[in-house]
């Protein structure tokens, strides 16, 4: 690689990305701080103080922004991604919904907008810097040996965000840093109070995408009609509100009465109903995937041995992994998986190595 000369880095006001400047800075970088701008005002969305990447706190959370940057000599600009957020991610999340998919938003906000647009307009508008640098818990080494740059698990396994980050190109990974991946949470927290910022290393961090509990706020001007709930016999059992606000493995919010407990077992999008049945109906060893981004890898020929990861919160499991086309994969566990979901991302790894990952399509 080059001789670095200046790091663009992605600055949210939380804990992280302000420490990610501090430490750059320490190590002699020259640092300017870029934060993307994504909020609208199309959705009516109240300001409920629930943190999000897309609501109307974006511009008390910019505005605190802007004072960080300042407080560590950092030059900060804001950049418009409104159009490609709402054409990337938003479009994205609400077309695989009502499809009866339930897709991750942050793993394509990660692709297209936060280490693609927002590095591609940043540039554009005068702005030169070498590397891209965020606050996520990742490495990223390349490897002499395959050629290609390799996306790592973090130290702090419970903080890890390989997941998220997944499906970045090689092209993006030999352009990104991640200063936080070789350290813990903790650390991090504990040198943000000793550099007097406690409120900082104490606020709470963003969970979700949007600023609400109630995804329902994005469909406002979709058609959502009710339909039937039915058991695994074909039985009505009642009526649902709109498969937008179901997904696979969900038991509470069904409405519906039954002597046993009863889950969402399959959504049926072509003819508008949920399927329930008891919880046994969840597992299931195979899982065919698409639009597979392979990294550490350039291709797969022949079967691997994997543990694989079928949601964030998933804990990876041992798996065979073979080629069915170009375009995807077959994944074939060695023990049952609960709530394997259409739309959700798998994330296939190596140790701590990411090989790829791909989207979760049967």
């Amino acid at each position: 690689m080059t001789k670095i000369k200046k790091i663009a880095v992605g600055m949210s006001g939380g804990v992280d990305s302000t420490m990610t400047v501090y430490l750059l800075k320490q190590e002699g970088y020259d640092i300017v701080g870029i934060t993307m701008s994504v909020w609208d005002n199309s959705i009516d969305m109240p300001d409920l103080g629930i943190s999000g990447c897309y609501g109307p706190g974006e511009k008390k959370d910019i505005e605190q922004t802007k004072e960080l940057a300042k407080k560590f000599g950092v030059e900060h600009f804001v950049i418009d991604l409104k159009e490609d957020y709402k054409n990337n991610v938003l479009k994205y999340f609400c077309s695989e919904y009502s499809c009866g998919k339930t897709p991750n938003p942050c793993v394509m906000c990660n692709r297209k907008v936060k280490f693609g647009a927002l590095i591609e307009k940043a540039k554009s508008t005068g702005l030169d810097f070498d590397i891209f640098a965020t606050g996520h818990y990742a490495r990223v080494e390349y490897d002499d040996k395959t050629k290609r740059w390799l996306l790592k698990k973090a130290i702090d396994d419970k903080k890890d965000q390989s997941y998220f980050l997944a499906f970045l190109s090689q092209e993006q990974l030999s352009k990104v840093m991640f200063p936080l991946g070789s350290k813990t949470k903790t650390e991090i927290k504990n040198l943000a109070t000793e550099l007097g910022l406690k409120e900082l290393a104490e606020k709470k961090e963003s969970q979700d995408f949007i600023e609400t509990d109630d995804y329902s706020v994005l469909f406002k001007d979709k058609k959502i009609e009710a339909g039937a709930i039915l058991d695994i016999n074909g039985k009505k059992l009642g009526t649902h509100k709109g498969i937008i606000h179901y997904t696979i493995g969900q038991r509470k919010g069904l409405g519906i009465s039954t002597p046993e407990p009863v889950y969402v077992i399959k959504i049926d999008a072509d003819n508008n109903t949920i399927i329930v049945g008891p919880e046994s109906f969840l597992f299931s060893k195979e899982l065919k995937a698409s639009n597979i981004n392979w990294i550490s890898i350039n291709e797969l020929k022949t079967p691997i041995r994997v543990m694989a990861k079928i949601r964030q919160q998933h804990k990876p499991a041992w798996a065979n992994v073979e080629p069915i086309n170009n375009s995807d994969i077959k994944i074939t566990f060695d023990e049952p998986q609960r709530a394997i979901t259409a739309g959700q991302t798998v994330v296939l790894y190596d140790e701590d190595i990411v090989v790829g990952a791909g989207i979760i399509i049967k």
